[in-house]
């Protein structure tokens, strides 16, 4: 990646909070690396060089700051919204896949060698698949360390360490100090909902319009699944190593995130699909520049600056969701898949117990804690979904159809609906299934597979919003008109959506 020094020395000689996340300021002379905002002193310039991420950073022997915490900072918007290889890879990373499955998983989920990845990473980043996964270990580390009460040998395999001599140098290396001080100058303060439950920040970029992001979801929650109340947004989520509960609350500069995890190596993927979910990657000035451009939408997004999209935590569950809504409305959408949940509760009604120790013989599960049964649970999975019976659908066989190809597909792996995911392959796949159109394809693209440039001219509140705001409610005449909102037409949808 090409970082141009003058324009990135303004943006830290400003404090500019925008390009928190796109690029990091190592200091020469003081050997730490610092996010754009951080409030120190402007280094000289023959002091300053710049990085394209974290890892590059601590590659060239800097630190983290520990007053302005670069490794906080919201992500590149240039990965979330990226659909090349190199995006693919760090939403996948993002998501634990290294810890999970190493690099060679890694390669192997995007086509390529490990030896090619490494150089297109390399390339663009600074840094190799490993090193950017070092580095978000150690991030998450720090989370655990100053969060929970863990030992430090459990924080270390719950972080995704190899051993705790991996985890101590790292720490070392990357705050400049052992995990113990690091943790007796937080100061040792579990999370008040007990073991297993971690609170936490999660940054973005201002502004954000929360309203828009909670009456969207609010509006189409599942009971037993998700809710919105006293404005925090909370949901049951299945990770790879267990069940868990979050609970999201958006506040000045920060949304107040409080997870409850069933096995502490989730806490990466639990915080990734979190962001993802509420957009807090996005470039929200980028956008509303984009869109206010034209006359149209321009008080739209003077009025309401900040909206976002509002994704998925299961690419699954967005897919069937739009088989679902299909020619109904979001209340009849909401009562079938409410049919379909009740149906599917006798399969994922298990005891996810939450809290207690790792067990550091046993793949580092939590266990010996009390459960949280009747609480929110997760969408259930593609599996459970095809295991029910032709009742629990309450929609045309057709339909009903669709949903098992859907299920069959994720379940062997042959329709990829993760962010990590090829959005153009997913795209083809998905209208390739018998009943599955245009529409079905976008919005699952918008949501599940995080692309900003999708947009819905047939959808009927599309058309009714752009009536609204005087555009033209043709479909072909709003697809024509909608080109001049590239690459941004997935924000433009949930404004017009809005003006609906």
């Amino acid at each position: 990646m090409e970082l141009d020094f003058e324009r990135c020395y303004r943006a830290v000689d400003s404090r500019d909070q925008r390009f928190d996340g796109w690029f990091y300021t190592g200091v020469t002379s003081t050997g730490i690396y610092c996010r754009p905002s951080c409030p120190a002193t402007t280094p000289k310039r023959q002091n300053v060089r710049f990085f394209p991420s974290a890892a590059a950073a601590q590659g060239a022997g800097l630190r983290a700051c520990r007053r302005c915490r670069p490794d906080a900072a919201p992500g590149s918007p240039e990965w979330d919204v990226r659909a090349d290889t190199v995006g693919r890879a760090m939403r996948l990373i993002a998501d634990g896949v290294v810890d999970r499955h190493g690099v060679p998983g890694l390669a192997a989920r995007l086509g390529y060698t490990e030896r090619h990845l490494h150089r297109l990473l390399r390339a663009e980043l600074g840094a190799g698949p490993l090193a950017l996964a070092r580095a978000q270990r150690a991030q998450t580390a720090r989370i655990l360390i100053e969060t929970t009460g863990l030992g430090m040998a459990e924080i270390a395999f719950a972080a995704g360490f190899g051993s705790v001599r991996q985890f101590n140098d790292t720490i070392r290396e990357v705050y400049a100090t052992a995990p113990s001080e690091l943790r007796a100058a937080r100061g040792r303060q579990p999370a008040a909902g007990g073991a297993g439950t971690i609170t936490l920040r999660l940054a973005y970029r201002p502004p954000l319009h929360a309203g828009a992001l909670l009456d969207f979801l609010a509006l189409r929650a599942l009971p037993g699944v998700e809710e919105v109340r006293d404005g925090t947004y909370r949901r049951g989520l299945r990770l790879p190593h267990g069940a868990a509960e979050v609970a999201l609350t958006p506040a000045d500069g920060h949304v107040a995130a409080t997870l409850r995890l069933a096995d502490m190596r989730d806490l990466a993927p639990a915080v990734a699909r979190c962001r993802r979910l509420l957009d807090l990657d996005a470039d929200p000035a980028a956008v509303d520049d984009a869109l206010a451009a034209d006359p149209a939408l321009a008080p739209l997004v003077a009025a309401e600056p900040g909206v976002r999209v509002p994704r998925a935590a299961d690419g699954f569950e967005m897919a069937v969701r739009a088989v679902v809504g299909q020619q109904v409305s979001v209340r009849a959408a909401r009562t079938t898949l409410a049919r379909l949940l009740t149906a599917t509760a006798p399969l994922t009604s298990v005891d996810h117990g939450v809290g207690g120790r790792i067990d550091l013989r046993n793949g580092g599960q939590l266990h010996d804690q009390p459960g949280f049964r009747g609480g929110l649970r997760g969408f259930p999975s593609a599996g459970e979904v095809g295991l029910v019976g032709d009742d629990a659908f309450g929609m045309p066989a057709g339909r009903r159809e669709t949903i098992r190809a859907v299920a069959r597909g994720v379940a062997d792996g042959s329709l990829d609906l993760d962010p990590g995911g090829d959005r153009a392959e997913g795209v083809r796949r998905l209208l390739a299934v018998p009943g599955i159109g245009a529409w079905t394809a976008g919005y699952v693209a918008m949501r599940a597979l995080g692309d900003p440039d999708i947009f819905l001219p047939t959808d009927l509140a599309v058309r009714r919003g752009a009536a609204a705001v005087g555009l033209p409610d043709d479909p072909r005449a709003l697809d024509a008109y909608a080109r001049r909102w590239r690459p941004w037409r997935s924000y433009a949808v949930i404004r017009l959506w809005r003006a609906a």
